[in-house]
């Protein structure tokens, strides 16, 4: 198991790497005065100049004092053979960082939040005097980091089955189909839809909502609801491959059940539950078809800290059939970052066992409510070097806030590093458990992520 390091969630080991060898070759580069183009279009050639003069007047200044000569020439030889030998350093240092860079490959960034969580007065907060809706807020603080990712992918609890089915919040839940144009315009080209809350508004509400996004949104990705068995594993079909440049991703989506609500008899593909023969065939076909494999499972225990009995058991089917990399959902509050390595085969898999929500404003009140406000958004950065090896280069963990208050428009996910004191008394939800600040939200972070996060 790797142990997780203390990082900010955008930067990248190679890159801190590349970048002290550049430092080295600058500092080297400007000692022997040789020329060249620092990365802010800076001449080398000047500094080492600057830096030449400013030595001359200190050893000037030290010569007179002494009464010795300003110079000699075996001192002149010794300088010259020095200025070769760190000419030669920095020349290394180029030559290895290019050969890094040379087999390092394409880098990739994968994001994914959690719930998008829509109780009543968060559909409130989004629906305009006209009595449509309008959910663009929910991402507003966001949606850059979102729409930067190479994939990003978003856990949406609720059922998007359209007005005509009823808006609804907790415990059956509906949303408007507005929301799509929000998940798309935020940057969002995976939507995952296995959840305890996929069959809230039945049979109608799962196929409107599948349906919705084909006609609308056919280049966005649908995973865990089917409106008909081609697209369904358990029907024949192939886990869901996305293509990037010179990458192939399997993506998969399961979920523990559907709050007792049955399946259509005549659509028992039309959810993709946790099944462990088929969970084991889908990743197998995975491996044949995709170069690194997600899975996205809805599981564990709600309000729970940390993973239980289920999850460490999903774990290590995950694990044992190869799949890359786990991104958690459900508990509706945050848990651990782990690895994992299979001791057979040494295959290793990262766990984000719950991202918690990413959007809540639950009715409840006292202890632990405050747990649910925060959120986790998953960053993972993959490599695929020029042997084909695809491996996780790089991984963090960004901490998400829900900022909820009555006015229109106002309920929104902020960052943590951007949350303030001003905020927080502002955040209503301070009236249903006093102990929520800025505070207690470092400090569950800490408790939960330990050194995986910064808040800066």
């Amino acid at each position: 198991m790797k142990r997780l390091q203390r990082r900010l969630c955008k930067t990248h080991s190679y890159y801190r790497t590349i970048g002290l060898c550049i430092l080295m070759i600058a500092l080297f580069s400007g000692c022997a005065g040789t020329k060249g183009t620092l990365s802010d279009g800076t001449l080398q050639g000047s500094l080492s100049v600057e830096s030449t003069d400013v030595m001359s007047r200190k050893t000037a200044s030290v010569s007179a004092e002494s009464g010795q000569k300003e110079s000699d020439p075996a001192d002149a030889g010794l300088e010259n053979a020095e200025e070769k030998s760190a000419q030669g350093q920095a020349e290394n240092a180029l030559s290895e960082s290019e050969e890094e860079a040379a087999g390092a490959g394409t880098e990739y960034r994968i994001v994914m939040v959690g719930d998008v969580l829509l109780h009543t007065p968060v559909e409130e907060s989004c629906r305009k005097p006209d009595g449509s809706y309008d959910y663009d807020s929910l991402f507003t603080h966001t949606k850059d980091e979102i729409s930067a990712a190479d994939l990003a992918l978003v856990n949406q609890e609720v059922i998007i089955g359209g007005s005509e089915l009823g808006i609804s919040g907790y415990p059956c839940f509906n949303a408007d189909f507005s929301l799509c144009d929000t998940l798309v315009r935020t940057g969002f080209n995976v939507v995952c839809h296995a959840t305890n809350h996929a069959m809230d508004k039945g049979r109608a509400g799962l196929i409107s909502c599948a349906q919705h996004w084909k006609e609308q949104y056919p280049q966005v990705t649908i995973l865990g609801i089917h409106d008909t068995p081609d697209t369904a594993t358990s029907c024949g079909a192939d886990p869901v491959i996305i293509d990037l440049p010179e990458l192939r991703i399997a993506v998969l989506n399961y979920t523990y059940g559907t709050n007792g609500i049955a399946l259509p008899k005549d659509m028992p593909y039309a959810v993709d539950l946790l099944n462990e023969e088929q969970v084991a065939a889908d990743l197998c076909r995975a491996e044949e078809l995709a170069d690194f494999t997600i899975v996205c499972p809805h599981w564990g225990t709600e309000y729970r800290l940390t993973p239980d009995d289920m999850q460490e058991k999903w774990t290590q089917i995950f694990l044992k059939n190869g799949a890359d990399l786990v991104l958690g959902t459900h508990p509706h509050v945050i848990e651990p970052v782990e690895w994992v390595t299979d001791e057979e085969t040494g295959h290793e898999m990262l766990v984000y066992y719950s991202l918690g929500n990413f959007v809540n404003w639950t009715s409840g009140i006292g202890e632990g409510i405050a747990n649910r406000m925060v959120g986790g958004m998953a960053e993972v950065t993959i490599s695929k070097d020029d042997t084909g090896e695809v491996k996780v280069i790089d991984y963090g963990v960004r901490p998400l806030v829900s900022h909820v208050t009555s006015e229109p428009g106002s309920v929104s996910a902020y960052f943590l590093k951007d949350y303030t004191e001003q905020l927080e008394t502002e955040n209503e939800i301070t009236t249903q458990d006093p102990e929520f600040s800025v505070e207690y939200c470092i400090d569950l972070c800490d408790s939960v992520w330990e050194d995986l996060w910064v808040c800066q």
